[in-house]
């Protein structure tokens, strides 16, 4: 009897648990959302995977992660409202709010706001050790990986392989499909503009060892000169099995950004529960020990969505009125 009592007792207070949840969610708020990644292979993936789950049961409402072919793909996804949350990299997000690059045909893309900074993303090039290249140089008219084509190691990757003077033929896919290409011997290099570490070069790099391609100093300056919005960055050694030592390499800042007409205090119920439990998405990638509140510094342009600046306010972060929406 007493196993009996304790079975109803514990099954009214999850009942309770739910009710209370359900009662909390605001009538206001959609009924779900759905959240934009990027292709299986990459931080973008397990990260948005993650973040929907922890939103969902924060939240209490319904959050779909969905993969996608990367940050230009989500820009669009978010801009037709066919998602409401979305991962992109800010050089993707200056390139449609200003309508300067030529995926967006003029368009700027206006109505998407800046949520919270997720980690950065830095360039690693790399080949099979046993293919003998050392230098970017001998990639030149080789076939390189650049992962998915709305992705942005296939934004950067020809700027900068112009920049360093080196004509590639170019092969598009999920980091999964590429480096089973690598391996498989159709292309012969790959660039990614991806949070390290890499699940998809982890395994690749388990299976056959590979050697990272450095920019020279020169050449990191002159691509910094024509890609402002790359600074300098480092993979620590360790990293991947074979990085003995730390890679040098240039990076582009990450954020999750939502669509303007999201409700306030959605938003800010959702910023809140991010840095609540950042260790949740830590557990799944270590890159989500920089999803902190302080980062937000790195969006000069984006305005933020009001619920978020109501939230970063609160928490004594000043946010500049030049990013705070006027409506």
């Amino acid at each position: 009897m007493s196993r009996f009592i304790g079975f109803v007792f514990a099954t009214c207070l999850l009942a309770i648990g739910i009710s209370a949840r359900a009662q909390a969610t605001n009538p206001e708020w959609p009924k779900s959302l759905t959240l934009v990644t990027a292709s299986p292979g990459g931080v973008y993936y397990i990260y948005g995977e993650e973040l929907a789950r922890m939103l969902a049961d924060r939240l209490g409402i319904v959050v779909n992660p969905s993969s996608t072919q990367g940050a230009i793909n989500n820009m669009r996804l978010l801009d037709r409202n066919e998602a409401q949350l979305g991962l992109i990299t800010m050089s993707t997000g200056n390139e449609g709010w200003n309508g300067t690059a030529a995926w967006t045909n003029g368009k700027q893309f206006r109505n998407i706001r800046a949520l919270f900074s997720m980690y950065d993303n830095p360039v690693q090039a790399l080949v099979l050790q046993k293919s003998g290249i050392t230098t970017l140089a001998q990639l030149d008219q080789k076939r390189i990986g650049v992962g998915p084509r709305s992705g942005t190691g296939a934004s950067y990757g020809p700027v900068i392989f112009k920049i360093v003077g080196i004509s590639p033929q170019l092969s598009y896919g999920s980091y999964d499909d590429i480096g089973r290409e690598l391996l498989d011997g159709h292309i012969e290099g790959l660039v990614t503009t991806l949070g390290a570490s890499v699940p998809a070069l982890h395994e690749l790099d388990a299976k056959e060892p590979i050697k990272f391609l450095s920019f020279s100093a020169e050449q990191m300056e002159a691509i910094r000169n024509l890609i402002p919005e790359l600074s300098p960055s480092k993979i620590p050694a360790g990293t991947y099995r074979l990085l003995d030592r730390d890679y040098i390499t240039l990076a582009v800042p990450n954020f999750v950004v939502g669509r303007a007409d999201l409700p306030e205090s959605l938003v800010y119920e959702l910023v809140k529960a991010v840095f609540k439990n950042q260790d949740r998405l830590v557990k799944v990638t270590p890159l989500a020990r920089d999803t902190l509140p302080q980062n937000v510094v790195k969006n000069t342009f984006m305005p933020f969505h009001p619920g978020a600046v109501r939230y970063y306010r609160e928490i004594g972060i000043k946010i500049p009125d030049a990013l705070v929406p006027t409506n």
